[in-house]
């Protein structure tokens, strides 16, 4: 980086603002996928104007901008392979306003899901999504990701709970997308088009939440089944029937067998595969609800279903699911993991496949996530060191991915692309439809610095 440019940015931001030396840029390069590349420099702002400052800047200077929350993301949306200026947007953290007559709250990207959660709370509303991240995602990340969690199975994605945007696109104007109102129809959804594309499009440097107020009252259930496939019946019941669960996740028999090798389960050794249930709602009608769910869970196959009476049996019951990544980590912290999603009617073919895919190249493969809306997390446990096994666990990774797009499904459901699946979208998307996805992006940012190669595959920009 010249120090023109150096000078120019701490002229924007001020220079305690502007990390130019490797060591303290190093942070900066990575995310959740392990993937590492070193910017060029790192640089914090705290203004809208100040993000619009340096798009121009670097739009005039051909210089390569990512914008990075916290750096929860697991694809690789973040690192910045190609070189560049990562702009930190984690200290734009005011919430602006929570308007609850209207039901709305008025964000910067900085604002971790936690701290925005924590701050509806005693106006007696949330916002939807929570990922796993949640404690120290940001809900800028949450935007650029679609980022969800389990509770998107009655109260959908970011992209249904998000009413409008104030952003930077790549010439360093300033747009605004959206309404603040619950109905709005002029004009096309650009809200909904910039949420999920990873920063490609624009820089988000406000956001405009819908809010849901909180329910009353919450049941927990566990169901065990003699096997996946059981389960997955299960989940269809469920989901068939009126009341739709807050969560419905599922862990299969290898994730279980794994967690044993962990901790102690009060679990049966029979059991092959768990659902943890959550029903919310009013108090008074909770417990028909919770009822019509556990009627809805007694399919053929069934091991046993434990309703929780109180906060500690709460507690007890998400313990074998809370106590899997932990595992993971200690077992597998090289794991591949991918976020597929499948009609939820296909569960069942799905999970047939990868115990097929298993066997044949012989990688073990663990599963669990969010069944309500088919939202599968595969990992595939391998060894970085053993070149052979790695091999064999990219090849039925190529296969997973043929298999869920021959289910009727999609190659991610929260994760997003970045550079992990970059290569594999045009398998989902046919080439008339990408072709028009690269036009828009680059109206968008005519000149490709906005976090260039992530999201869309090589070769199909528009001239």
């Amino acid at each position: 980086m010249t120090d023109s440019v150096r000078q120019a940015l701490a002229g924007i931001v001020g220079e305690t603002a502007v990390l130019t030396k490797p060591g303290d840029c190093w942070p900066y390069g990575y995310d959740n996928s392990r993937r590492h590349a070193l910017p060029h420099a790192v640089v914090f702002a705290t203004t809208h104007d100040q993000v619009k400052q340096i798009v121009q800047l670097c739009y005039d200077q051909r210089i390569n901008l990512i914008a990075r929350g916290k750096g929860t993301g697991t694809t690789g949306a973040t690192v910045p392979d190609r070189g560049g200026i990562v702009l930190s947007l984690e200290r734009m953290d005011r919430i602006i306003e929570i308007d609850p007559a209207n039901r709305i709250a008025r964000v910067e990207p900085g604002v971790t899901n936690l701290a925005l959660q924590q701050a509806l709370e005693p106006h007696g509303f949330f916002w939807p999504p929570d990922p796993t991240s949640a404690a120290v995602c940001t809900i800028g990340g949450n935007l650029a990701y679609n980022s969800a969690g389990p509770r998107a199975v009655k109260y959908n994605t970011p992209r249904e709970n998000t009413l409008g945007l104030r952003a930077v696109i790549g010439t360093g104007e300033e747009i605004r997308t959206g309404v603040i109102t619950t109905k709005g129809v002029v004009g096309y959804d650009l809200t909904r088009l910039l949420i999920g594309s990873e920063g490609t499009l624009a820089i988000i440097t406000e956001a405009v939440l819908k809010l849901t107020p909180l329910p009353e009252a919450k049941a927990t259930v566990q169901a065990t089944y003699e096997d996946m496939h059981a389960a997955a019946r299960a989940v269809s019941a469920i989901m068939a029937q009126p009341i739709t669960p807050c969560a419905l996740e599922f862990m299969d028999g290898a994730a279980i067998a794994m967690v044993r090798s962990y901790s102690d389960l009060d679990l049966p050794d029979n059991v092959g595969a768990l659902l943890m249930i959550e029903v919310d709602g009013p108090a008074h009608g909770l417990t028909e609800s919770t009822a019509s769910v556990i009627q809805a869970a007694r399919v053929e196959g069934i091991v046993a279903i434990k309703t929780a009476e109180n906060a500690a049996e709460v507690e007890k019951l998400w313990l074998t699911r809370k106590a899997l990544s932990p595992a993971l980590r200690n077992i597998a912290p090289k794991k591949i993991n991918e976020d597929v999603v499948v009609p939820v009617s296909r569960i069942p073919d799905l999970i047939s496949g990868l115990e097929a895919l298993s066997q044949t190249f012989d990688i073990q493969i663990v599963n669990f996530g969010h069944a309500g809306n088919g939202n599968i997390h595969v990992n595939l446990l391998t060894d970085p060191n053993d070149r052979d096994m790695m091999q064999r666990a990219h090849q039925c990774l190529e296969q997973t991915f043929d298999l869920v797009l021959k289910l009727g499904g999609t190659l991610s459901g929260e994760h997003g692309v970045g550079l992990e699946k970059r290569d594999f979208v045009d398998r989902e998307i046919e080439p008339t439809t990408l072709h028009l996805m690269n036009a828009i992006r680059k109206q968008f940012d005519p000149h490709g610095i906005l976090n260039p190669g992530k999201a869309l595959p090589e070769g199909g920009d528009t001239a």
